[in-house]
């Protein structure tokens, strides 16, 4: 049984047609076939029930055709609670504790804003540059504020965008009154809304690359629903060289959640009716996912916890794989995760991982392509929030996940999310035997991620120790 992209390459070989070889007989032989393009698209902060996609209370009708036409995940994981996490790990395909961004990268200059994705590392993009694939980021960024770690230097050939957390959806200026929009290395002026430039940058680079008959990978790092919360009939607040909080009744920032989350979505169907348009569907593998679940300001559906816990809410994500005449229509309940994106992503382009940094994710083709899901395997979070006092852990086997300080929880606690997703249900007094032998299980991985884990320069960063 063919698996990985030895299917996808003969599913594409079909698409593609054949013919006949006359000196070779009746042997069919199968035409060149164009390397297949990747698009990821990432929201940022957007929860398990906010799209309707997965019954959540706003419309999002292009999402909703991804699902229709492709797979939709419903036991699908960040691999971090927060942004700067959970990016490194889809970008390296490694724990973002080996890749030595365990925290958010602050824009506070007295916290750890020095630190970012090191040379050392290396992304999914550097490897299908080297293979001729031309690769563009437009959005978020936020795996390093300094020149060395821009996305140019991780291998990237077109940047545009933001390299902080958040800017001002208008102005374009962080939480500490620096203007952060980037054209490569180059900061630079660009009037409009943060959510149109992604969605016309994104579809400006598939019709260059069209033009240029290669393939690409391009990822969409979306702002929203990011705060700060704003519209795009909402006004400007930020200016440089201030730090201006954001301040809003609780009803605005509802309204703006939604108008935010629908101008995404009305610019994921515009990058979708792009490679429609171009002829690029069938050949083009897209794949939508959140970084984290959502803030309060957001719904995480029937999930306990939001953005920075380690309760389902907190990394629980929606996730969709499209690829129309290649992937099928299906809901998986297969547990996935998104450092499992980088070895998928080189598998369906057909390239080897790096061997100098082994991934730590699997590649989801085979199940896309209607092949099992990977094997059962157990799967780690680790995330300690600035001024918080103890770092939180959890651990997933099977139906099993044990978390160890969670916030307004136990210090110990074990759910069976098959019965209970909510985690509302704690046996860890029921269970001890199981609690011991995962709870070794996940201090042996915490243990082994920081072992040899990449080094940042410093001063180093404890998230216990800022001040205010």
């Amino acid at each position: 049984m063919l698996t990985g992209a030895a299917l996808a390459a003969a599913v594409l070989a079909t698409a593609c047609g054949s013919g006949t070889d006359p000196a070779a007989g009746d042997r069919p032989t199968v035409p060149a076939r164009p390397r297949p393009n990747i698009v990821v698209i990432m929201a940022d902060d957007l929860g398990y029930g906010d799209i309707s996609a997965y019954d959540g209370w706003i419309e999002t009708p292009a999402l909703d055709a991804m699902a229709a036409e492709g797979v939709r995940f419903t036991d699908f994981h960040s691999s971090g609670a927060v942004c700067s996490p959970t990016r490194t790990g889809l970008l390296t395909g490694r724990y973002q504790q080996r890749a030595g961004i365990p925290n958010v990268i602050y824009a506070n200059p007295d916290w750890n804003r020095h630190h970012g994705l090191q040379p050392r590392e290396t992304t999914i993009a550097e490897r299908m540059q080297a293979e001729g694939y031309a690769t563009g980021i437009v959005g978020k960024w936020h795996l390093g504020y300094e020149v060395e770690t821009n996305p140019l230097r991780h291998g990237f050939d077109v940047f545009r965008g933001y390299v902080s957390g958040n800017v001002d959806y208008f102005s374009h200026v962080d939480g500490f009154g620096n203007h952060d929009w980037w054209d490569g290395e180059t900061n630079r002026e660009e009037p409009g809304y943060v959510t149109h430039l992604i969605n016309d940058h994104a579809v400006a680079f598939i019709e260059e690359q069209a033009a240029a008959d290669g393939p690409f990978f391009l990822y969409v790092a979306h702002e929203a629903p990011h705060f700060p919360y704003q519209g795009p009939n909402d006004a400007a607040f930020r200016v440089v060289g201030e730090q201006i909080p954001e301040t809003r009744e609780p009803e605005q920032v509802r309204r703006a959640y939604r108008e935010m989350v629908e101008e995404m979505d009305t610019g994921i169907g515009a990058i979708v009716d792009t490679l429609r348009r171009l002829e690029l569907a069938g050949r083009t593998f897209v794949f939508f996912l959140s970084d984290n679940g959502a803030t309060p300001a957001g719904s995480n559906g029937p999930l306990r916890g939001f953005k920075t816990s380690l309760w389902e809410g907190g990394h629980r994500v929606p996730a969709l794989a499209w690829w129309p005449g290649v992937i099928g229509a299906e809901t998986s309940g297969a547990v996935m995760t998104s450092i499992d994106l980088a070895a998928t992503v080189l598998d369906v382009a057909d390239i080897l991982p790096p061997e100098e940094r082994p991934l730590d994710g699997v590649s989801l083709l085979p199940h896309l392509l209607g092949g099992a899901a990977p094997n059962e395997r157990p799967l780690f979070w680790a995330y300690q929030q600035a001024r918080r006092p103890v770092e939180q852990l959890a651990m997933r086997q099977g139906a099993w996940k044990l978390i160890v300080n969670g916030p307004d929880g136990p210090d110990v606690a074990l759910f069976n999310l098959d019965d209970d997703l909510g985690e509302t249900n704690d046996l860890a007094d029921d269970e001890p035997e199981r609690v011991a032998a995962m709870r070794e299980a996940l201090d042996d991985w915490r243990l082994e991620v920081e072992e040899g884990a990449t080094v940042q320069p410093a001063p180093l960063f404890s998230p216990g120790a800022v001040g205010p």
